[in-house]
C-alpha cells in the first residue's frame, strides 16, 4: 500500500503575538513544522510528504527544508483560507498511485512514532483512523446564561489528534460531496458521508502548540525525553 503524507501548517501565530505562523515558532531550537516532519520522515510506511503552507510564507518553508537532510520526497503547496481547502490543495498533490492518506498537524511535534505506524497499519483494514485519548475532566454543557445543562458521560468522551489517516478514494469522496465546508478536522468530513471512524488510543504527549503555555508544556516534555536518552 502506498502512503503519502499531509502536513497543514498554515495556522497563525496570533496568540503568540507573533507575525509568524505557528509552525515558524522555534521549539527548543527548531521551527516546530521541523521537528514534525523529522518524525514523519522517520516512518519507512510513508514515502512523501506534501507540506502545506502559507502563501506568504512559502519561501521561508522552501530556506528551511532546503537545508534539511531528509531522506524521503518532500513537495510544498501553498495553502488556503480555511483548513479544508489547505488540506483539499495537499490531496491535490498527491500521486495519483497513493492508496492511503496521512494527515498531521505541524504543531503536533511530539506524536509517538511506533502510533504512527500503528496507525498506518491500521488503515490497511479501516477506511478512517484517529489517534485519540479519553477525555481526564469532568465536561459538561453551559447554555448561554453560563447555566449547566448537563454533565456528559465522560466515559464516552475522547479528545481527537492527529495523524488522522484515510484510504484515499474515501477522502476524496468526503471532499467531492461536501467541497470545502468548514470541518474542525478530516475524521468530521468522512463521518458525514457514513464512514465509520476507527480511534487508536494515543498518549498526552502529543500535544497540539495552540498558545504559550503549550509550547512551555512541549519544551519540557521534549526536555524530559531528551534527558531520559
Amino acid at each position: 500500500m502506498k502512503v503519502q503524507a499531509i502536513v497543514p501548517t498554515a495556522g497563525q501565530g496570533k496568540r503568540f503575538q507573533s507575525t509568524l505562523p505557528k509552525s515558524l515558532i522555534e521549539l527548543s531550537g527548531q521551527p516546530i513544522f521541523q521537528r514534525s516532519l523529522n518524525l514523519l520522515q522517520k516512518s519507512s510506511l510513508i514515502e512523501k510528504i506534501i507540506l502545506v503552507v502559507p502563501k506568504e510564507h512559502k519561501q521561508t518553508f522552501e530556506n528551511i527544508v532546503r537545508t534539511l537532510p531528509f531522506c524521503k520526497d518532500i513537495v510544498i503547496v501553498e495553502g488556503g483560507e480555511t483548513r479544508s481547502i489547505s488540506v483539499n490543495n495537499g490531496i491535490k498533490a498527491l500521486d495519483q498511485d497513493t492508496d492511503i492518506v496521512l494527515i498531521h498537524d505541524g504543531v503536533r511535534p511530539l506524536v509517538n512514532l511506533k502510533l504512527v505506524d500503528e496507525a498506518i497499519k491500521l488503515s490497511f483494514e479501516h477506511p478512517a483512523v484517529v489517534l485519540g485519548v479519553r477525555v481526564k475532566p469532568t465536561i459538561k454543557k453551559v447554555d448561554k446564561q453560563g447555566f449547566v445543562k448537563e454533565t456528559l458521560d465522560r466515559s464516552e468522551l475522547w479528545e481527537i489528534q492527529t495523524p488522522q489517516i484515510f484510504q484515499k478514494n474515501i477522502l476524496q469522496e468526503a471532499y467531492k460531496k461536501l467541497g470545502t465546508e468548514t470541518f474542525t478536522d478530516e475524521a468530521a468530513l468522512v463521518e458525514q458521508i457514513g464512514v465509520k471512524v476507527r480511534v487508536l488510543e494515543g498518549d498526552y504527549q502529543n500535544l497540539k502548540i495552540t498558545t504559550k503555555e503549550d509550547l512551555f508544556m512541549a519544551e519540557a516534555l521534549l526536555s524530559f525525553s531528551e534527558k531520559k536518552l
